[in-house]
């Protein structure tokens, strides 16, 4: 038995000197060991016949950040400002996402991880801010990773403020999309000022705890402000419940 429950966590590849890696931040991984989870990376091998194989094994699910989400995903055409995308890691993360929504596991949904959750549940995504959603803020910020650059107010009631334990909190934005329609099922639990929507769960009556973030708080953990490390620390909570030791 592992010391700590074991997690997901999702990965894209890029080319380095020509040769193609797995590649992912290591702030997921510090942020979740700081937590007391043992991430376990998965990369994005599409169409993801291993599914079932790695979800028997762990007690959790993080999708991250990087790629445009495939606008044919939800229904849409691509717009001119879509970025690059990445067809396997969409697959392997689409079927990720519907596995642990089955099985009930806990899942953490950063960044594009968000815009994976409310596809995969049926919603549709701003595909650029900047032209469809103009506004004073910059989402996609050019400043350091662990620069708060904007305010999220949170629904009192939700999961996620009771996690922080607050409803106003400043974060880091390095996006150009985000959640437009809504998926069915899920509660909009977070918005930027302008509007933007920064953060999506599963309501307190649905067994599924499921949460999608627009800001990146794995790089977060290591600032004064509590906020981000909290998030981490209920995720580990609903983890270790889910977990079979951690089963009544």
């Amino acid at each position: 038995m592992p010391r700590h429950p074991l997690v997901a966590v999702t990965a894209t590849t890029r080319l380095d000197n020509g040769t193609p890696r797995v590649r992912l931040s290591v702030a997921y991984l510090t942020s979740l060991d700081g937590a007391g989870l043992t991430p376990i990376v998965v990369p994005p091998f599409a169409p993801c016949t291993d599914r079932d194989a790695i979800l028997d094994v762990v007690s959790g699910l993080v999708l991250t950040g990087g790629e445009d989400v495939e606008p044919a995903r939800y229904g849409a055409e691509p717009h001119p400002q879509l970025s690059t995308v990445h067809a396997g890691r969409d697959a392997t993360e689409l079927a990720l996402l519907d596995g642990a929504r089955q099985r009930l596991l806990p899942t953490l949904a950063i960044c594009r991880g968000i815009q994976v959750l409310n596809v995969g549940l049926g919603g549709t995504l701003i595909q650029d801010i900047p032209s469809q959603h103009p506004s004073a803020i910059a989402h996609d910020s050019a400043g350091p990773r662990n620069e708060r650059t904007h305010a999220v107010a949170l629904s009192r009631d939700s999961r996620l403020a009771h996690a922080i334990g607050r409803t106003d909190i400043s974060v880091n934005s390095y996006h150009h999309q985000s959640v437009d329609i809504l998926a069915p099922g899920m509660t909009i639990v977070g918005k930027a000022d302008d509007g933007v929507i920064e953060a999506i769960e599963t309501p307190s009556g649905n067994p599924w705890w499921a949460l999608g973030i627009q800001w990146h708080p794995e790089d977060l953990t290591g600032g004064p402000e509590p906020w981000d490390r909290a998030l981490f620390a209920a995720f580990a909570t609903q983890v270790r419940e889910t977990s079979p030791g951690g089963r009544s």
